[in-house]
Parts: C-alpha cells; structure tokens; sequence
C-alpha cells in the first residue's frame, strides 16, 4: 500500500458548534473519531441499510439488563411505530418494568447516593439512580394475576410470545397510559415479544406463584397449569431467522437476549441440520469487553466462527462502546430523521406458520448419527 491509501478517507474537521444543530447533522459533521465514529456507521448502517426500502431486512431488537426503568420504553416503541423493528427479546425485567408505564405507576429520579436500609424501611426500592415504591410492584403484580384469572387468559405450555401479546392486549383494553408500554404495543403492531430467561423476573415469580395457588378461586379444575415453554421460543426465533430474507440485529447491552438471538443461527446448522449463513446486519451499544470471555463482549468477529455473523458480510458490522441510555437515543432519532417508515411484517401472527415450515424443513434432513453411534464415535 502507498502512503495515500491510508489518507483517503474524509478529513476531521474542526467545526463550531451552533443552537439550531439536528440530531443527523451532529452525527454526520461532529462524530469523526473514536466511538463518536462508531456511532456515526452505526446509525448509517440501521437507517440507510437496515431500513433501506430495498432491501427487506428482519430486525430483531435486544434489550439488556433494566432499561426500562431509565424511561427507554417510549423510544422502542417509536421505532417500533414505524416498522423500524419486527421483534423483541428482552430481559423479563424490561419488560415487567414497562408495565408500570403502561399502568401510570410512577418511577422517580433518585440518587445512588443513599442509604439503602432507608430506603428499605420506607419501602422504596432502586435500580441505581431510580426509584419506585413496593406498592408499584405490588400493584403490577395485582394486575398480573387479575387478567391471568381473565376467561381469555392462556393455559398449559405456551411461548413467551404468547404470554407477552396476553399481557399487552390487556394493557391496551384496561391500562391508562398504553401508548408508551412495549408489550402494549408490541400487541397492537403484531411484533413478537420474547424473553431469553423467564424464570428470572417478576413475571416469572408471578407465573410461578399463580401455578401453585392456594386460593380456591384461583384453581380451575384443579389445577391451573400455566407455563412458559422455552422449548416453543427456540423454534419460534429460529424460524423467524430462517424466513427472512437478510437478517439484522441491534443489541441493546449484551447478556442473555443477546445469546437467545445470536444462537439462532446455530440453532438451524448445529441442531437442525439447515444452514442459513449467519446475521447479515450487527449494531451492538456495550460497555463490555470481549477479553474478559462474556458474552456481553463478544464481536461480532468472534461470533462468525459460530455460524452467528455471515463472513461476507463483517462491514455491516458495528460495536460501539457506549452506555446504552446515551446512544440509543442518538441512533434511533438519527433513523426518524433519514428513514421512511415499513411496512410491518406481523410476525406475531405469522410465527405458526414459519414454525411449521422450519420442521418441515427439517424433517427432510437426514440424522447422520444414531445415539449409539455417536457414543461409539466418542469413545474413539
């Protein structure tokens, strides 16, 4: 390579600032190196590629952790608006949080300089600078159980998907404040809604705890039997995956959501024999590093020897090392801005169908090795 090979790209400028300045123009002229950059081809990526009328991408949106509770749950359900994302993953957390929107049960601004047995005496509770009261919880976890009683409600083994779009209708019909709740709008839009974990939240321990009712009124024939199947949300997300054209993920953090999308890939050639390439479009906002051997931190590079990221396809790949509360707001504004709305692809009502098509697919591929033979085979 010569010397001007190295020097072809735009020259970083030094421009003032002015009070008039858009979300696009300061992403664009102002974020020129560092992780500004990265999350400059971020948000050129989702809203000029992604979102790109032609191509006919399948977004998947991953949230981490506790965002919700941050106020994050008006954003996602702005591009959620506008077609910008077709499913969800999420912690169970995010998503029992957000019902206290939904439910105009108020979280405060708050500090993390506290006295956390002060807090607790007066029955408030915190997620880091936040706070809400143990009569929130208490109420949302009222409303749980009151609509699981509801004659409509799901019985025996279902999918997160369905116990989500439960939830949200009712939050539609019944709640003050649906217009900025996930679920509740993840229902209206038709947009599948999963949770990687769903032992591990409220909505679990409230799922639990209706299943083991002591309450006569609660029991129905005996027993109620309700209960998330994870086995169904595996092949719910892989044949979602597999029908789509190209594949794009933006990952909010990293943890279990993250995995729970990424092993889809892995899902189709490891277990079913049916090899879709791997994730064409990659944007993930993370503090984590990938040396520590988390998840979390993983690239997108590392996942290609995973079948998780397609090889062709690495320059439609983005980390940027953020706080997610302060880029995603960047990135999503930044495609309002650029991109037109789509056309909504109404998974939720689709995913019987592709679930079908994905086992029929895989019933034509043959079982290369017996039980018996693979132990032979190891013992060797």
């Amino acid at each position: 390579m010569e010397k001007n090979d190295f020097l072809c790209g735009k020259k970083i400028s030094a421009k003032k600032l002015h009070k008039d300045l858009k979300v696009a123009e300061l992403v664009e002229e102002y974020f020129q190196a560092y992780n500004s950059a990265r999350l400059y081809e971020a948000c050129r990526l989702y809203a000029e590629k992604m979102l790109s009328p032609e191509k006919d991408v399948t977004i998947g949106l991953t949230l981490a952790g506790a965002l919700t509770p941050a106020g994050m749950s008006g954003m996602v359900v702005s591009m959620m608006e506008q077609g910008f994302i077709d499913f969800v993953i999420a912690t169970g957390a995010n998503l029992y949080h957000d019902t206290h929107f939904a439910l105009n049960f108020p979280l405060h601004k708050g500090t993390f300089q506290v006295d956390d047995a002060t807090l607790y005496k007066h029955g408030v509770v915190r997620v880091y600078d936040t706070y809400l009261t143990t009569d929130t919880l208490l109420n949302t976890d009222k409303f749980t159980q009151k609509i699981l009683l509801a004659p409509d409600a799901p019985r025996g083994a279902i999918s997160s998907s369905e116990f989500h779009n439960f939830i949200g209708k009712k939050l539609l019909e019944l709640s003050p404040n649906p217009e900025v709740s996930i679920l509740a709008q993840a229902a209206k839009f038709n947009i599948p809604v999963y949770t990687s974990s769903p032992g591990d939240s409220t909505y679990g321990m409230d799922l639990a705890a209706f299943n083991k009712a002591k309450n006569p009124e609660c029991i129905r024939e005996g027993s109620i039997n309700l209960h998330i199947n994870p086995n169904l949300d595996v092949m719910e997300t892989a044949a979602i995956v597999m029908a789509a054209k190209e594949n794009g993920a933006i990952l909010l953090g990293g943890g279990s959501p993250k995995n729970f999308y990424m092993q889809t890939q892995p899902f189709l050639w490891e277990c079913l024999g049916t090899e879709k390439g791997g994730h064409d479009y990659f944007i993930q906002i993370t503090m984590d590093s990938p040396q520590w051997g988390g998840l979390s931190g993983a690239t997108p590079q590392e996942a290609v020897s995973w079948g998780k990221i397609n090889p062709n396809e690495l320059q439609n790949t983005v980390v940027v090392y953020s706080d997610v509360t302060l880029a995603t707001p960047i990135l999503f504004a930044y495609a309002l801005e650029k991109a037109g709305p789509r056309e909504r692809k109404n998974l939720y009502l689709m995913k019987e169908k592709l679930v079908y098509d994905l086992e029929k697919e895989f019933t034509k591929k043959p079982i290369t090795w017996t039980a018996d033979e693979l132990y032979e085979k190891h013992q060797q």
